[in-house]
This record gives structure tokens, C-alpha cells and sequence, in this order.
């Protein structure tokens, strides 16, 4: 019953904190304690101060990790630095799934890292199923407001009962509400954190129109400040185990402020170039969720060769934009 008690007052705070993002100051978790090499043998190296990790991509292989624990629910971020030069079809996955457990009805949380031909810039892709949903992808693209390449950058998914919130450097650029028509589509079972980087050469890059190109290789990814924030699941019982001081923190969270939603919408309306809520020739009619905005379905009538691929299951056997933005809430995002 304490243990119940514990999850019910996490639950009640991170209600709060659905709308909202005031996370700061989290530990971060060493490799040692949170995560387990996934595959990639030499390509996945821990730096000695135990919380830095680098994946690489060559010839042989590309690389992951993997949480220990299961989570419901949390906040789960990472710095990342990805890869320069010549990166078409590569692919930089940080995202949460189940994928292992429920191979048939999986759930999945995506930020996917999508390289380019030399003088085009990385994209970023978001992604969510539920109970298996695959034939309904939920997908977003996006620009980025500087170049990721040059320095490390945060991303950080948000996910609760009823919503999940995708942020980059704070700044929230997709909320997802759930809603009673997506039933089993949004994502509800316990999920492991999975980071990887991997040959995405048949649909990351113009729709597999370039792939990736083994003579720039090593592909590296850098990633530090790794945060594991959530209810961590019990194996056996399959019971969330959420600890006072993770209560706490959420209790702290405040909802977006109109500052924020303004940051997100102008982060939406200058940097998506793709939702699954407009395009008609996979969806005639929008699915259940969408807010349909008019001015942004004409702007996103057209859009570049999509092709999507989802995250691979097999993991366990084998020029630069010249001006940068701030981002300050302005219209300079």
C-alpha cells in the first residue's frame, strides 16, 4: 500500500507538470548505473568521467545503449552532438519503447536524428505508437534553429498518462494530448530508454534517395547529461517503484507559460516542414487528435520525399547554416 501511495502522489504532481517544463538542475545518471551496452561492441565508448558516451557507425556496425530499468512515465533528456559533414542515411535514435516485451502491440516514444547530403542540414523526426499502432504513424519534421553538429544540445521527451511533450534546449516543440478516440494508440505499457545510431540508408535521406556513404565514415555521436527522471517498473511485479524525492522534483514543474507556447508555436510555424495530420495521401481524413490549423495545412501541402522506417529490432544479434537565432520566445526562433 506505501508503494501505491508513492505512485498516486507522483501521478498527482506530474499531472502538473504535463503542460509545463520547470525540470531543472536533474542528476544525471552515470553509464554504469543507468545503462547497458545494446549493441556495437567498440563502436559504443564511455569516457572516464562515466557520464559522457560516444556511438559510432562504420563499415561494421553502427551502436546503441539501453536503460536498465523500465519506466511508466517520466522525464527523460539527453545532450547531443551529432555527426558533421556528409551524414545522408544516417540515423541518431533517442527514444523509449517496449519493443522487446510486446513485440506484436509494442509501444514507442521517438526522437529521431536524420543526416544529410554535405551543405544540408540535419532534420529531426518525432514519432509516437501505441499498443502496436504502426500502421498509424504519428510523424512531425522539423528544421533546427542552429546547427547540431557544432555543439551539444538538449532533447527531451516528457511523457505521462495523458500527454507527452517533446522539447529541445527547453524549448517544447510538440504536445501530444491524449485523447479518448486514440484508445490504445498512445502509449501506456512500461518502456526502456534507448539510445543508438544506425544505417537508416533505404529511408532517412530524401526517401532513400541518398544513403549513406561509408568513405566519411566513422560516423560519431557524442551524448552527455543523461537524465532518467520517472517511475522506474518493477520486472516481477510490473509496479512502478517512484521514490519521494522524484515526486518532489515534479511537484516543483509548472505549466507552460504563455512565453512557451509562443516559443512552440513560432518553433512550429518556421521550422516543421511535415505532420502526419496533413497529409492526405496516407490519411484522408485527420486522425482524432489533430488540431487542424488552415494556414498551416497550406503551408505544408508540399514537402520533401518521405519515407519512414521506424527503429530496427534487431539490435541485440548484429554547408552549414551561416546565422544562428536565439531563442528567446521572439521571432527570431
Amino acid at each position: 500500500m506505501e508503494t501505491l501511495s508513492r505512485f498516486l502522489v507522483f501521478m498527482s504532481l506530474f499531472s502538473g507538470l504535463v503542460s509545463g517544463f520547470a525540470l531543472q538542475n536533474l542528476p544525471v545518471t552515470s553509464f554504469e548505473e543507468g545503462y547497458t551496452q545494446l549493441f556495437g561492441d567498440k563502436n559504443l565508448f564511455v569516457h572516464k568521467d562515466g557520464k559522457s558516451v560516444r556511438l559510432t557507425l562504420d563499415e561494421r556496425t553502427g551502436s546503441g545503449f539501453v536503460s536498465n530499468d523500465l519506466y511508466l512515465h517520466g522525464f527523460f533528456s539527453a545532450s547531443i552532438k551529432l555527426p558533421s559533414d556528409y551524414s545522408a542515411g544516417v540515423v541518431v535514435a533517442f527514444y523509449m519503447s517496449n519493443g522487446d516485451m510486446y513485440e506484436k502491440n509494442h509501444d514507442e516514444i521517438d526522437f529521431e536524428f536524420l543526416g544529410n547530403i554535405r551543405g544540408k542540414e540535419w532534420r529531426i523526426q518525432t514519432n509516437i505508437y501505441g499498443n502496436g499502432s504502426t500502421h498509424l504513424g504519428r510523424e512531425e519534421r522539423y528544421n533546427l534553429w542552429f546547427d547540431p553538429t557544432e555543439d551539444f544540445h538538449q532533447y527531451s521527451i516528457l511523457w505521462s498518462d495523458s500527454h507527452i511533450i517533446f522539447f529541445v534546449d527547453s524549448v517544447p516543440i510538440r504536445e501530444v494530448k491524449r485523447t479518448a478516440s486514440m484508445g490504445g494508440d498512445f502509449p501506456s505499457k512500461p518502456m526502456s530508454l534507448y539510445t543508438t545510431i544506425w544505417d537508416g540508408s533505404k529511408w532517412a535521406t530524401n526517401g532513400g534517395k541518398y544513403g549513406v556513404n561509408y568513405k566519411y565514415a566513422p560516423y560519431i555521436a557524442r551524448f552527455s547529461d543523461l537524465v532518467l527522471h520517472g517511475c522506474p517498473v518493477d520486472p516481477i511485479e510490473q509496479f512502478p517503484r517512484c521514490d519521494e524525492g522524484a515526486a518532489e522534483d515534479i511537484s516543483a514543474a509548472q505549466e507552460i507559460t504563455p512565453t512557451q507556447r509562443s516559443k512552440m508555436d513560432i518553433f512550429r510555424r518556421k521550422h516543421m516542414t511535415y505532420s502526419y495530420c496533413y497529409d492526405r495521401t496516407r490519411y484522408k481524413v485527420a486522425l482524432s487528435e489533430c488540431v487542424v490549423n488552415p494556414a498551416e495545412a497550406q503551408r505544408l501541402r508540399v514537402y520533401d520525399p518521405v519515407t519512414f522506417g521506424g527503429i530496427p529490432r534487431r539490435h541485440r544479434s548484429g554547408k552549414h547554416r551561416s546565422k544562428r537565432s536565439r531563442v528567446d520566445g521572439t521571432e527570431s526562433i
